[in-house]
């Protein structure tokens, strides 16, 4: 192992003769789809058997949770042809959703760890099945928590996991699935605009270097659960309800703020007090901040963006096989969207060989003497995550971080 926190990468980087493409095409190899398809349907049942055991009901989070198991469903049933198999990860999806909704307790307001994961998911499920009542119900009860999110007098932090950035995907993640008319857009407008006033009055209070500025837990996070570019993320995912000052005058400076703190080997920091180069997740690192740099190059046009996430890979070819195990928030699948997102971004075929790699270490899942996470069958601690990467690669173009990445 290169540390205690990750093993020694044992791959040999891409070159001539390592393709992973059918030549000419972006289309995945057959022996390639073949071994993926094999090791989905092991790691499926594998996960489905510890499912038969006792379910805890009280955590319906994404994040570890029932609902991150009906998220899952969602996207097999997404990526299937067969009616039959289809039907039936549907009816798994909403099997995991239903009871959680019949049951919420008023916890947070955000996608990932509340109420709003069930609420949206369960939205876009029930749609799904032609129950058009029941799911307008629950987008009217989505929307109705904005009074909860807007003001800035509250507790309620501005991050991703637990704050308004997290209520703010629930609006995008309806809308996008089930279109722009499915939210009112002056509630997203308002919540945008909530975000960004929050960021500008610590940021002035503090006399900060950056522009937009924001604390959880007495720190000031840069990663994506917590931090500074898991917000400024969210906020490029909803470009269209900023103005084109706020953007080029707000959120750009704030991106290139972030973009300065990274380390010589092409990490960052996991908050502002602290400079040690350890952690490379997507909650803290450049697996994380990757997603910034790539949104940044998509709405900004500018190279320096491009640059910087092709940096972020690098540092996760020869770091990210983690020692904490094969999950999407820290863990190697989660690391390997980093690959997905750079191969979508420049087309280069070394990065979809990364990814396949990093997938690769996943088919040995259990073996590599890895930390059992506390929530082992999960979406973003567990197995749950690892399936949910697995079927993704097989489309590389298509591939997007669960529960985070909206375009």
């Amino acid at each position: 192992m290169s540390s205690n926190r990750e093993f020694d990468n044992p791959y040999p980087d891409f070159a001539p003769g390592r393709e992973v493409f059918k030549p000419g095409t972006s289309e995945l190899k057959d022996d390639i789809v073949k071994q993926l398809q094999e090791n989905i349907v092991k790691l499926l049942k594998k996960l489905e058997d510890g499912l038969k055991g006792e379910v805890d009901w009280h955590d319906y989070s994404v994040y570890t949770g029932t609902t991150g198991i009906a998220f899952l469903y969602l996207h097999l049933m997404n990526s299937v042809h067969d009616t039959g198999q289809s039907k039936d990860y549907m009816k798994k999806a909403i099997w995991f959703i239903e009871k959680p909704l019949a049951s919420l307790k008023g916890r947070r307001l955000s996608f990932m760890c509340g109420d709003l994961g069930p609420l949206a998911l369960g939205a876009v499920l029930y749609k799904r099945v032609g129950m058009d009542r029941e799911s307008k119900d629950l987008i009217k009860r989505v929307e109705k928590l904005h009074k909860d999110v807007i003001p800035l007098d509250n507790d309620l932090p501005d991050e991703f996991l637990f704050g308004r950035v997290g209520y703010l995907f629930s609006l995008l993640f309806i809308k996008k699935h089930l279109g722009e008319d499915a939210i009112d857009t002056a509630i997203v407008k308002k919540v945008v605009a909530s975000v960004v006033k929050s960021g500008r009055h610590l940021a002035q209070k503090e006399n900060r270097n950056s522009i937009l500025m924001y604390m959880w837990h007495e720190k000031h996070y840069l990663g994506a659960a917590h931090g500074l570019s898991g917000i400024l993320y969210m906020l490029l995912q909803a470009q269209e309800y900023l103005s084109a000052g706020d953007l080029k005058d707000l959120i750009k400076p704030s991106v290139d703020y972030i973009m300065a703190l990274k380390f010589d080997s092409g990490n960052f920091p996991s908050s502002l007090s602290n400079s040690t180069d350890r952690l490379v997740h997507w909650c803290h690192g450049a697996p994380g901040v990757i997603h910034l740099a790539a949104v940044a190059y998509k709405v900004f046009g500018d190279e320096k963006y491009l640059q910087a996430a092709r940096e972020c890979g690098e540092v996760i070819w020869k770091r990210g096989l983690l020692q904490k195990g094969y999950g999407i928030c820290h863990g190697v699948s989660g690391n390997a969207y980093a690959f997905l997102l750079l191969f979508q971004l420049t087309h280069e075929e070394k990065y979809a060989y990364r990814a396949v790699k990093f997938a690769e270490w996943c088919y040995d899942y259990g073996k590599h003497g890895c930390r059992t996470p506390d929530r082992p069958l999960s979406l973003f601690e567990g197995l749950a995550g690892t399936v949910y990467f697995l079927n993704d690669l097989l489309h590389p173009e298509q591939a997007a971080f669960p529960a985070f990445q909206l375009f």
